[in-house]
């Protein structure tokens, strides 16, 4: 079974090329979405993270998402130091999971694939592209932020041209280009090289 990368900066359209995937049947894990979740259910995780930030990061055993990322963000070391917590138990977590799956390939879709290293395990990487001002005003709409808080986002990630250069396959998501021709192209490689 083929392990499968997908990866974009904040704002470039993930979700929506993995959707894509799931609907024609493959399987996607969402390491972003499952990090946030073992950060309030893993006790090890929920510990360190209490050691690094204070007890008071969790409000009612519910992280303060908002303050993390205020402190996170404008201190690279403490975002450095959290990444390294909680990347070990999203990968292991991830792991078991794609060892339960029976299809010709697998999605794991993570902003941060080739910062964190976890690229290393995927058998074949797929980059999501958007122009950068379509990414900001799309990540404004969905998490609320400020223009600011988008660009700080967007520095703390690698250079989009990079991480593109990087990958194997590359969908853009500009909203002109059609999405579902491009991965149903990428969808029927994947099958050939899986077989």
């Amino acid at each position: 079974m083929l392990k499968v990368g997908v990866t974009g900066g904040i704002g470039a359209g993930k979700s929506v090329v993995c959707r894509v995937f799931h609907t024609l049947g493959i399987p996607v894990f969402n390491a972003d979405d499952t990090a946030k979740q073992l950060m309030e259910t893993n006790p090890a995780l929920v510990t360190a993270i209490q050691s690094l930030f204070g007890s008071n990061i969790y409000m009612d055993g519910r992280l303060d998402r908002k303050k993390l990322a205020s402190i996170v963000f404008e201190q690279p070391a403490l975002l450095q130091q959290l990444n390294a917590l909680v990347h070990p138990a999203t990968i292991a977590f991830g792991n078991q999971w794609m060892a339960t799956q029976t299809s010709p390939y697998v999605i794991k879709e993570a902003a941060i694939f080739f910062e964190s290293g976890s690229y290393k395990e995927m058998d074949v990487m797929i980059g999501v592209s958007a122009p950068e001002n379509i990414r900001i005003n799309r990540a404004m709409q969905r998490e609320g932020m400020t223009r600011e808080k988008v660009m700080q986002r967007i520095a703390s990630q690698m250079d989009d041209t990079e991480k593109m250069s990087r990958c194997d396959y590359v969908i853009i998501n500009d909203g002109t280009t059609a999405i579902i021709p491009q991965v149903l192209q990428v969808h029927r490689a994947l099958l050939g090289k899986s077989a």
